[in-house]
């Protein structure tokens, strides 16, 4: 059997999983305490972890085909001010050196309130005058190795179109025995202040990171295992230790990336909205046609060129406590729930204690920490330990918890729990479950705020919406902000290590951004080939990697994100193939409507497309509205892709070209703004290629020609054309 091995490095534990490579279900997990204060950090908790698992489950280094981990060395570091010295080399040409000397003066960067990452700087002007760069590049470098710098940025006006300078700067850097970056290398955007900062950052972790990358790489290697060690990135996907060694950087952010990777891959969400729950938090993100919702990533409000998945993270969690109001303003009634967890506070939790435990317990409250007020409600019992009432425990009194979930209590406890604290509040308190609902309403509503504005922010359909849960805590939470704000939801499988499963299953991931004023299609397939080369060059199997790129006019950029693995495997494993029935049904179940309600229209390899009406009344029924909908199901009964209306056309490879110039003419929208070309799908085999991204018809067909060259003139194809979603 092979296995992937995914390990997510947490703030208190490191969980390990083992999943089947084939099949890619659940082998095994564990647990083991994060080494944040050993002298070799997380890295020798990653180290126990690998070796703790290939033990129980008794595996073969050869059995091992894939092996991960996440890191939050990278944000630690930024956040404690654990960083490199970093040195500058800034390079000009000509009469406008005076921009690039202002532009490669990175400002301190405030890490903690006693620490900022500061740099030091010297700039060559190159000119037919000023003698050899080299020698001028050995006097910067012997000044700012002399100064105690060990990391050195090298970063020219421009230095994306011509990066020979930069590529010297960093050899010769290397040479001398320092850590060296540049800034193409992390960026291949211009605006040389925002690139020149963004390498700053890069350098001041990379010494602490190659340290940690290298000790962990090495200890897998010495296992005998012979699968490539690879490192979560902060946009989902991974990369190799020799990536980790140039941008570091594009680890830090990562923590709830691995959540959303599981996500995505375990659990195959292709549009929702994912709440990762834990003991103290939850992690909100938007995934829409199978990819998450990222933005650019600031530091202590500078910004950075570093794309991170866009995570909102809200102070309640499985483990929040509740605040009870005092007689000066709302006695005797709960008033907050979180932020303060009971894990931090160091208290039980009442759902998971035995009922024995609690008999004769009274309630206290206490201030758990010097900046927390003395309004946290615990039960003190008369062992003296204190236990929390947290939202799993209202949870678990409701029935929203089941007993498969991972938050699933004591039902005899937590009624306990509840009559005392009823009792304690009196008729202002109301019932055991008045109180629950109450706890959970306060805690739901922070959520359902953060919810609605993403909807509106990412133009999502509010009645389409579905809460995929995820996280110990997901049943906590989950299921009532689901009927609170009148949605769908689910849990997802394994809920309780979606993070770790995330990591094992994540691909390689990387993205080339290109400044282009109206490219030209042989542009676009340039950028395209760079992302391709970078995929490879990061760990990816050349076979395996697909590419989306996206033209954003207004920002004159383009963007090529390509995805791959580490071997070539047979996709989707040994899973099921359902039948017709089960596919519409599935289909029917994302549309809301009944399975005979819902048409197939068309199929194409591995993807069946069902058609169906949402039909909805206003006025007492004076005006009636027909909303067309669209789902693409693959043959396992998950759905890929839903939009609205949709103009769908069964074709050839040969009819092609003329199909697509049909769909786009077809639906092209001339607003204000210009013209808009539809989204554009086309499904074959076993790939949906996404041309959604992209600006005109050339692009288009350049693109799809690129995507489709290999395959069998006979192949059936399906071209999904969508009006532009915002």
């Amino acid at each position: 059997m092979k296995v992937r091995i995914g390990i997510d490095v947490g703030g208190t534990f490191t969980d390990v999983v083992v999943i089947d490579q084939q099949t890619q279900e659940l082998v095994g997990q564990l647990k083991i305490p994060t080494t944040h204060s050993a002298n070799e950090g997380v890295a020798l908790g990653i180290v126990t972890a690998i070796e703790r698992a290939m033990e129980r489950f008794d595996l073969k280094p050869d059995d091992v085909a894939f092996i991960a981990h996440s890191t939050t060395q990278a944000t630690n570091a930024l956040l404690e001010g654990d960083v490199a010295d970093v040195g500058v080399i800034g390079v000009g040409r000509g009469f406008e050196s005076w921009l690039a000397r202002n532009g490669t003066t990175v400002p301190p960067i405030a890490l903690t309130a006693s620490k900022d990452l500061s740099s030091q700087h010297i700039f060559i002007r190159i000119n037919a005058a000023n003698g050899s760069t080299e020698s001028s590049v050995d006097a910067a470098i012997r000044d700012l190795s002399m100064r105690g710098i060990k990391v050195i940025v090298a970063s020219e006006a421009f230095g994306v179109d011509q990066t020979e300078i930069e590529e010297m700067i960093a050899k010769k850097t290397r040479e001398a025995g320092l850590f060296a970056t540049t800034g193409h290398e992390v960026s291949s955007l211009y605006g040389l202040r925002v690139r020149t900062r963004t390498a700053v950052i890069n350098a001041a972790i990379l010494p602490r990171m190659i340290e940690t990358a290298e000790m962990t790489e090495s200890c897998v290697k010495s296992s005998g295992i012979r699968a490539p060690l690879m490192i979560m990135r902060s946009d989902g996907g991974v990369m190799s230790v020799a990536e980790v060694h140039r941008r570091p950087i594009l680890t830090m952010l990562s923590g709830p990336a691995a959540g959303i990777a599981g996500a995505l891959m375990h659990e195959r969400v292709s549009d929702g909205i994912f709440i990762e729950v834990g003991g103290t938090s939850a992690d909100i993100s938007v995934i829409r046609d199978g990819s998450p919702a990222t933005r650019p990533a600031r530091l202590n409000g500078h910004r950075m060129y570093l794309n991170t998945l866009d995570v909102r993270t809200l102070g309640v969690g499985g483990g929040s406590m509740i605040r009870i109001g005092s007689s000066q303003d709302h006695p005797g009634s709960i008033v907050d729930v979180g932020p303060r967890s009971a894990h931090i506070a160091g208290m039980g939790y009442t759902c998971f204690s035995e009922p024995e435990e609690l008999e004769g317990a009274v309630l206290e409250l206490i201030q758990p920490t010097k900046s927390d007020a003395p309004d946290h409600a615990i039960l003190r019992a008369r062992s003296g330990k204190g236990y929390a009432i947290t939202t799993t425990c209202a949870a678990n009194l409701l029935g929203l918890v089941k007993p498969e979930h991972f938050a699933h209590g004591n039902q005899d406890s937590v009624r306990i729990a509840f009559e005392i604290l009823s009792r304690h509040l009196g008729e202002t308190g109301g019932s055991p479950e008045h109180l629950a609902e109450r706890i959970l309403e306060v805690g739901c509503r922070k959520i359902e705020k953060t919810i609605d504005e993403m909807i509106a922010e990412y133009h999502l359909d509010r009645d389409q919406v579905v809460l995929i849960g995820g996280g110990g805590g997901a049943a906590s939470l989950v299921p009532f902000a689901a009927k609170l704000m009148g949605l769908d939801h689910r849990i997802a499988r394994n809920a309780e290590v979606i993070s770790p499963i995330g990591v094992a299953m994540a691909m390689v991931r990387d993205t080339v951004e290109r400044n282009m004023v109206d490219p030209s299609p042989d542009d676009i397939l340039r950028v395209r080939r760079e992302a391709v080369e970078a995929a490879i060059a990061a760990g990816a199997v050349a076979e395996s990697v697909e590419v989306q790129v996206e033209v954003d006019k207004r920002r004159n950029l383009v963007r090529a994100t390509a995805l791959g693995t580490t071997e070539l495997r047979k996709r989707d494993g040994e899973q099921q193939i359902f039948s017709l029935d089960q596919c519409r049904q599935a289909a029917a179940r994302s549309m809301r409507l009944p399975p005979d309600n819902v048409k197939l229209e068309a199929e194409a390899g591995n993807y069946l497309v069902f058609t169906g009406e949402h039909h909805s009344s206003k006025f007492f029924g004076l005006f009636k509205t027909r909303r067309p909908l669209l789902r693409i199901v693959d043959r396992t009964g998950v759905v890929r892709l839903q939009r609205g209306p949709a103009l769908i056309t069964a074709t050839s490879l040969d009819k092609l070209k003329s199909e697509m110039t049909r769909s786009v003419e077809f639906l092209t929208d001339y607003g204000d703004a210009g013209r808009a070309i539809p989204d554009i799908f086309i499904l074959y085999g076993s790939r949906i290629a996404n041309l959604s991204g992209l600006a005109d018809l050339d692009q288009v067909l350049a693109l799809a020609e690129v995507e489709l060259r290999n395959l069998d003139p006979d192949t059936r194809l399906v071209i999904i054309a969508c009006p532009k979603q915002v």
